[in-house]
């Protein structure tokens, strides 16, 4: 069984930062592509950035130069760096991991229970 948990939510002044954690455990053969994503109320959840195992990043326009996604494969944990935080960036922030379990496996879409960044003075 996969296991994705995030940490790091909490609330935080307009300007500040927080850093996002997506930690995966269980059986893992490999993991392919991770995104994170987010919904606010009232709105369909959003990529806001994606790390492959191999190749560029990607963000979301509205946080490109704020917002930074890295991953440490040794520990199946990928980061979300947020800096310069606005009131819009207010919501409930998911990870999605692409993973294989086995050797033979199919890959398979895993996602995380979500952890709240609020942002407010």
């Amino acid at each position: 069984q996969v296991q994705l948990v995030e940490s790091g939510g909490g609330l935080v002044q307009p300007g500040g930062s927080l850093r996002l954690s997506c930690a995966a455990s269980g059986s893992i053969f490999s993991i392919n592509a991770v995104g994170w994503y987010r919904q606010a109320p009232g709105k369909e959840r959003m990529l806001v950035a994606l790390i492959p195992r191999i190749g560029s990043t990607r963000y979301a326009d509205s946080v490109k130069g704020r917002f930074t996604i890295s991953r440490d494969n040794a520990k199946n944990t990928v980061y979300l760096q947020m800096n310069s935080l606005k009131p819009e960036d207010t919501a409930v922030y998911y990870c999605n991991a692409f993973l294989r379990q086995g050797i033979g496996d199919y890959e398979r879409s895993y996602w995380g229970q979500g952890t709240q960044v609020t942002v407010s003075s």
